[in-house]
């Protein structure tokens, strides 16, 4: 697992390009950790299309993590599931994964964080780091709770929320090991391009 860059695949914020190019492009661009994110199909509809990411990015070394749905994850055989706090609790999503399927946990508060750290969280997620569109309800935390987190967690710390390449360095000076992102790839008119320069500028924030 390699969160540096952690692309959302979501077919709202592509407006209209298939996520199949999507993923094809983000690949292209270096991105080594995806994940699929639909919040109004059902399972029964999603199926072939995750079914079909699942291949692409399994065959180009990129693990694949679904969102929310943990029967999905697991019925496909993807690497992981991601939830939030409104999802299965994280003891029994675990109980339900397969041995090795990563566990991400979407966190807004440092109890949150520690919660899903004792929960046995692969990565905690971490947001809104700045203001964000992709969801009407967002808590803004900011780079700040970042800072204030990383001594007490271990595993992964993945930034998320409004996170552009204006601001991404900001998360990573503050702790992160990553940070996610939804429209400022999906949206981009060249996301392979955007994929890229968010690499380079993550690259060039980390300590020497």
């Amino acid at each position: 697992m390699d969160p540096s860059l952690y692309v959302v695949l979501d077919r709202v914020a592509a407006r209209g390009r298939s996520l199949d190019d999507l993923l094809a492009a983000v690949i292209d661009g270096g991105c080594h950790m995806v994940q699929l994110r639909e919040k109004d199909w059902p399972s029964g509809r999603i199926l072939p299309l995750a079914e079909r990411l699942l291949l692409r990015a399994r065959r180009a070394g990129v693990t694949f993590v679904v969102n929310d749905r943990v029967d999905l994850g697991v019925a496909i055989g993807a690497d992981g599931v991601h939830l939030g706090q409104d999802d299965l609790p994280a003891r029994t999503a675990r109980a339900l994964l397969r041995p090795g399927m990563l566990l991400g946990i979407s966190t807004h508060d440092v109890a949150q964080a520690h919660a899903a750290r004792d929960a046995g969280a692969d990565y905690v997620a971490v947001g809104a780091m700045f203001a964000t569109t992709t969801k009407a309800d967002f808590q803004l935390v900011g780079p700040g709770l970042v800072r204030k987190l990383r001594p007490d967690i271990r595993v992964p710390l993945v930034g998320i929320g409004g996170i552009t390449h204006d601001n991404v360095a900001d998360v990573i000076q503050a702790g992160a090991d990553g940070v996610a992102v939804i429209s400022a790839v999906c949206g981009a008119p060249d996301p392979a391009a955007a994929t890229r320069r968010f690499l380079e500028i993550i690259r060039d924030a980390r300590p020497s």
